[in-house]
C-alpha cells in the first residue's frame, strides 16, 4: 500500500500569512502535534505545536518563522511504513505527502496509520500467537512454515525484530488456529525455544484449573 492510498484530505493546511494564533487554534481543534504549511499548493514544511507556543506576539505571521519549519516530506509513490519511520524521528502525528514536483497532496495522520498497520499484520484476524527465541544463524522461515503447515494450520503474519540485550531473533507468529498444543509441542520437539503463546491451550489451562480448585473446594 502507497502513502497516496491513506491521504486524509480533512486536515487543515497553513498559508504564510496565517497568525499563530489561527495555528494553535487549529491544532488544538484537530488534535494535532504539528500542521502543514504550504504556497500555491507546493510544500514548505510542517510547524509544530511546541515552536508555537514559543512565539508570544500571537499575531505574528507563519512566515516570520520559516526556520522553525520540518522540511522533510515523504512521495506519494512510498510504501506506508515509511510514514511510521517519519512520526517516530520527528515526534509528529502527522505525515505530510508530496508529488515529484513537492505539489502538496495532503497528510497521513497517525491514527489512520495505526489502523493500517492492524490491518497490515493481520491484527483483525482471528488465531493464535506464538513467540519464538533464537539465534540469528538458527532462522529458517521453510522449516518454521513446515512447522506449521505440518499441524495444518496457516501463518498468517510474521514478524522478527532483535532484542537488544541479548541479540536473540524474536519471531512472532500469527497463525490462523486458536488451537496451539500441537504447534507448541512440534516447536519444542524441533529444540525450538517458545517464549510465550496464547490461545485456545492457555484457555483450556484456565477452564482446567478452575475445575480442579471447584472438586478440592466439594471435597472439603
Amino acid at each position: 500500500m502507497l502513502t497516496s492510498e491513506l491521504i486524509d484530505h480533512n486536515i487543515p493546511r497553513l498559508q504564510l500569512l496565517d497568525s499563530v494564533i489561527k495555528a494553535r487554534q487549529l491544532i488544538t481543534d484537530f488534535k494535532l502535534t504539528h500542521l502543514p504549511v504550504v504556497t500555491e499548493d507546493k510544500f514548505l514544511g510542517l510547524i509544530s505545536e511546541e515552536d508555537l507556543l514559543d512565539i508570544e506576539e500571537i499575531k505574528t505571521t507563519i512566515e516570520h518563522i520559516q526556520e522553525c519549519f520540518i522540511v522533510d516530506f515523504l512521495q506519494d509513490d512510498v510504501h506506508f511504513l515509511n510514514a511510521i519511520n517519519y512520526c517516530n524521528q520527528f515526534e509528529s502525528n502527522i505525515v505530510p505527502i508530496v508529488t515529484k514536483n513537492k505539489d502538496f497532496c495532503g497528510v497521513i495522520t497517525a491514527s489512520c496509520l495505526l489502523k493500517t498497520i492492524g490491518e497490515f499484520s493481520g491484527a483483525n484476524e482471528i488465531g493464535g500467537l506464538i513467540i519464538l527465541e533464537m539465534e540469528r544463524i538458527n532462522f529458517s522461515i521453510s522449516e518454521i512454515s513446515r512447522i506449521i503447515e505440518n499441524n495444518d494450520s496457516t501463518i498468517l503474519h510474521l514478524n522478527t525484530i532483535t532484542n537488544k540485550e541479548t541479540g536473540m531473533l524474536i519471531v512472532t507468529l500469527h497463525i490462523n488456529n486458536r488451537d496451539l498444543a500441537s504447534i507448541v509441542s512440534t516447536f519444542e520437539r524441533y529444540k525450538y525455544n517458545v517464549h510465550y503463546h496464547f490461545g485456545a491451550m492457555e484457555i483450556q489451562d484456565t477452564t482446567d484449573h478452575n475445575y480442579k480448585n471447584l472438586m478440592k473446594y466439594l471435597d472439603l
